[in-house]
């Protein structure tokens, strides 16, 4: 199974031009039936879409604003990093206190990761595949806050204390997948290599439609278990690096790694949200041998926070090899993360 979801990524990473060189026969029979699933998945989106919007099913529209966060392409498109940035902008900016509400696909990692980020602060994690329910459930116990202060958002007010635990605005992670609940503002992350083809076609459909760029800057790494230790992106400068991941677009990490002055960079890739099992531990050893063995040093491992907060009990299995989890935080591009934030702004008022 972890073989055809690692080939299904390739077929969905891989440029069209270059999909007939690098896929074997056997693989490219599988093309057709993820065109017919995709076709299929397509038109029942689209039904019920329709149906949504004439009426026949409802949609639950909550007492705060909701800003939803999807995307259109293929996972490690950065939704719940753009995520992170709204709530962090709300809570830390602003004193208002958001509830993010996302599903826990895939062993919860994201989910995961966002609660150890917001730990001891106002921002809440709702956990479930029934967005309406959890968010309920949240402002029954929290109490929440309507019409929020706007002008306190045009007046910045640095180390502004957080007064109210009451929830203010609610944020859909991967809300596209979540059509029954109303939102105000809908941002789309799309991830491609030709971006200005992306962007041409955008525009087309809608030529008033706001695009911004943005990019996951690496910050920092930290060496488990001591996740508040935070190490210099130099630390594997010179060093021999092997990547494990299992995310969307593994490449980012490598090439993000790549940059870093690393000697050598190997890698291991599985398929997104991999839940990693002690068969993996092994392979994941015996490469770092290999390594070991080919250079004469002891090799380190590098992986996403995501990884690292699937499970990170099993680390311990890679004793006596070095962990480093790298960190990176969305940046907005062009110098557009003020406008960026009136837009936001606008959806709340």
């Amino acid at each position: 199974m972890e073989k055809l979801r690692k080939t299904v990524n390739q077929i969905a990473y891989t440029p069209i031009s270059e999909v007939l060189s690098t896929l074997s026969p056997l693989h490219l029979s599988i093309i057709p039936l993820l065109f017919l699933s995709s076709s299929l998945y397509k038109i029942a989106l689209s039904f019920r879409h329709t149906l949504h919007h004439l009426g026949f099913l409802r949609k639950h529209r909550l007492p705060v604003p909701v800003i939803s966060v999807g995307n259109l392409t293929w996972g490690g498109n950065g939704k719940t990093p753009m995520v992170e940035f709204i709530a962090n902008w709300l809570a830390n900016d602003f004193g208002v206190s958001p509830l993010i509400l996302t599903r826990g696909y895939g062993g919860a990692d994201e989910a995961k990761m966002l609660q150890r980020h917001f730990n001891g602060t106002s921002v809440k994690i709702g956990v479930g595949a029934n967005r309406a329910a959890t968010a309920a459930s949240f402002l029954h116990k929290h109490g929440f806050v309507y019409p929020l202060d706007i002008v306190s958002f045009k007046k910045h007010i640095p180390e502004r204390r957080i007064v109210s635990d009451k929830i203010g605005v609610a944020i859909l992670d991967d809300g596209m997948q979540h059509v029954s609940m109303s939102r105000d503002l809908e941002i789309v992350m799309v991830s491609d290599q030709n971006l200005s083809v992306i962007k041409s076609t955008i525009l087309k459909a809608n030529r008033f439609l706001p695009i911004y760029l943005s990019t996951m800057t690496p910050t920092h790494f930290f060496k488990p278990p001591s996740v508040s230790i935070q190490l210099s992106l130099e630390v594997v400068n010179e060093k021999i690096v092997l990547c494990v991941s299992a995310i969307g677009s593994p490449n980012s990490l490598v090439q993000r790694i790549q940059k870093m002055g690393p000697l050598f960079v190997d890698r291991l890739d599985y398929s997104d949200h991999h839940q990693f099992q002690n068969e993996d531990i092994m392979t994941i050893k015996a490469r770092l041998n290999h390594l070991k063995n080919k250079f004469g040093s002891k090799p380190t491992i590098v992986m996403t926070e995501k990884d690292y907060d699937r499970d990170h009990k099993i680390l311990g299995s890679l004793e006596p090899f070095e962990v480093l989890v790298l960190c990176c935080k969305l940046k907005i591009l062009d110098h557009k993360e003020d406008e960026f934030k009136k837009l936001l702004i606008h959806s709340l008022s």
